[in-house]
């Protein structure tokens, strides 16, 4: 979470300072901020509370000339939404941080900081850094020695940058659990968590590695290892394009990646299905040779990403043969677990940064697994450089906090990693063949879904005053019901809630009333039968339901129900093909409630602490 952007450079930075904000809103919109060296020597700080456009907005009112500087984008984490609280934090006039991370030994440090007579302002964890930092250049006279010596008393996560007003032109870099990456120009460098801060002024970048600092001038990058010793990483020239920088014709971002849904789905399979099978280098090279021996698969993902891995169990165990379990990641890394012999362990993010899912790779590494492989968006980020394995979903940039496009990629990961294990495992020729006839088939189905749109609008309305939802699936459809639910309480802020139908006579019936709104998925498949009983369930109570269903599964609209015929499509790839009829609903019904689709409140997108 939050965002961080630092620049050093002959030019006045303030505005590559502010777009770069701009560009990591989505990992924190609570309040901002930014330090600039001006060249009276001075450090002059502008903090509002709200979105960047707010700082933006100060900004212009009070123009900064630096050419060196830091700024920060937050989410809260310790201390409230304030202008007090907002980055950049600052010590005797002198010292600037900013910080992305949590300290989790910050109260003993304030403690022993208060006692050598530093008075804090700010209720934040971030404080003790630069305070710190001051502490420790009366026996460190030079800034990166200080910043080492102060890092070492942290505990906890952080990705941070020091400015020193007695330095200009310098800034000291350390990582430990949040990522940075660094952007090389000429005459100048950056700063930022996420490349995407940084393409307008740079196409080369350095990434940090766990436990790295790194010394950044204007002319040098020097990077220290985590035993303090010099070391060289590889600069990576990006080909990548900010291509979620406008919205097109669409009202939101979250609309847009709702609607590229079919041409990422197209990207995440292009190149990788050959002569009916899964290419080599689809997960990477050497991966069918490693797959060949694994018999259970483990599965640790959070939220979105997590609901993909439920609907892939159902795939593995039924088509693939083989075991899988699937865990919650901050769950997973917190309990002794029982490794099965010859076990691959998954872990899938949007960003592959998402703090606890990253953690439980790196324990994977103790355990005893026999591989790892990572379903990821980012090619550059720490999970899919620590995983022996990846498979990059190619979603492009997703910028609405709500994840959608990436979901539906993940889910066509998994179906290939199903194909791939079956290939190792002498999967018969017709399953082999239904499933890519049935991935092949995707795009054009998610299409035909997407032309649901007017009549999903037409029913957000009866939502407008209310204030809890059910969802109900079955089978591998029960995922994609808590997906939606998920959807719809983080965009409408409804209270929603998914059971697997056959629960609701175990105690969710005693919920269903006129006011709780029932909404079914129900594809034309095995469990038809059964999930049309736990209808007539609802029904029985007065429920109101909402059906998406196959066009064949033979329902009616009446009073109590309203049914959204969705395209027909194999029982494979439904679950991907009814998600998007259910995201369609939790964005027009938070357009009717009038919250911020894009940016939900006390949300971020990419969740880097614990």
């Amino acid at each position: 979470m939050c965002g961080i952007v630092g620049a050093t450079s002959e030019r006045r930075i303030s505005d590559i300072l502010l777009e770069g904000l701009k560009r990591l809103e989505y990992r924190g919109y609570d309040s901002a901020g930014l330090a600039v060296l001006n060249a009276d020597g001075d450090i002059e700080t502008i903090r509002r509370t709200g979105k960047v456009q707010a700082l933006r907005d100060a900004v212009g009112d009070s123009p900064l000339d630096g050419t060196t500087g830091i700024a920060h984008t937050r989410w809260a984490t310790h201390g409230g939404v304030t202008e007090a609280n907002a980055h950049p934090h600052i010590s005797s006039d002198c010292i600037a941080v900013v910080h992305n991370g949590i300290i989790e030994n910050h109260d003993k440090l304030r403690e022993k900081l208060r006692g050598l007579g530093y008075t804090f302002v700010s209720d934040t964890d971030t404080e003790v850094i630069c305070h710190l930092v001051h502490h420790e250049q009366k026996s460190h006279k030079d800034l990166f020695a200080a910043v080492q010596a102060a890092v070492r008393q942290l505990d906890g996560a952080y990705g941070t940058v020091v400015m020193d007003c007695r330095e200009p032109g310098r800034l000291v870099v350390a990582r430990s659990g949040s990522p940075l990456v660094i952007g090389l120009g000429i005459g100048e460098n950056f700063i930022a968590s996420d490349q995407l801060a940084l393409l307008p002024v740079t196409r080369k970048f350095m990434y940090l590695e766990e436990g790295d600092m790194a010394d950044v001038t204007r002319t040098d990058v020097k990077v220290y290892d985590q035993a303090g010793e010099r070391v060289e990483r590889e600069v990576i020239e990006s080909d990548g394009n900010y291509d979620a920088g406008g919205k097109g014709n669409y009202r939101h971002f979250m609309l847009k990646e709702i609607h590229e849904q079919p041409v990422a789905v197209r990207n995440a399979l292009d190149g990788r299905l050959v002569d009916g099978t899964v290419s080599e280098d689809a997960f990477g090279h050497g991966s069918l040779e490693l797959l060949k021996d694994i018999k259970h698969v483990q599965i640790v993902a959070c939220g979105t990403s997590y609901h993909a891995g439920m609907v892939a169990r159902y795939w593995l165990e039924a088509m693939a043969g083989v075991s899988c379990n699937v865990e919650i990641a901050s769950e997973f890394r917190y309990r002794q677990s029982y490794v099965h012999p010859n076990s691959l362990l998954v872990t899938i993010s949007q960003s592959g940064e998402t703090a606890d899912t990253l953690a439980a790779l790196r324990l994977s590494k103790q355990l005893g697994y026999k591989g790892s492989l990572t379903i990821c968006n980012v090619p550059t980020s720490s999970m899919v450089r620590e995983s022996d394995l990846a498979y990059m979903t190619r979603a492009g940039t997703e910028i609405g906090v709500a994840s959608t496009k990436a979901f539906t990629t993940q889910l066509v990961g998994f179906l290939m990693l199903v194909l791939a294990l079956g290939q190792t495992r002498g999967m018969r020729d017709e399953h082999r063949v239904a499933i890519v006839n049935a991935l092949q088939a995707l795009p054009a189905k998610l299409e035909e879904a997407l032309l649901l749109s007017d009549k999903i609008e037409a029913l957000a309305p009866e939502f407008a005053d209310k204030f809890h939802s059910l969802f109900l699936g079955r089978g591998s459809q029960y995922p994609i019901a808590m997906e939606g639910a998920l959807k719809l309480k983080e965009i409408s802020y409804i209270h929603a809630e998914a059971y697997a139908a056959g629960e609701l006579k175990h105690g969710p019936l005693a919920l269903i009333d006129a006011d709780m709104p029932v909404i079914v998925v129900a594809p034309n498949d095995e469990l038809l039968e059964k999930l049309k009983s736990n209808v007539e369930e609802v029904r029985a109570r007065g429920g109101i339901m909402y059906v998406f269903a196959d066009k064949d599964a033979h329902f009616a609209s009446d009073d109590s129900m309203r049914v959204i015929n969705v395209t027909h499509c194999d029982e494979l790839i439904a679950p991907i093909v009814y998600t998007i009829p259910l995201q369609l609903l939790s964005y027009f019904v938070a357009i009717i409630k009038g919250t911020d689709v894009d940016q939900p409140r006390n949300l971020a997108k990419s969740v880097t602490v614990e």
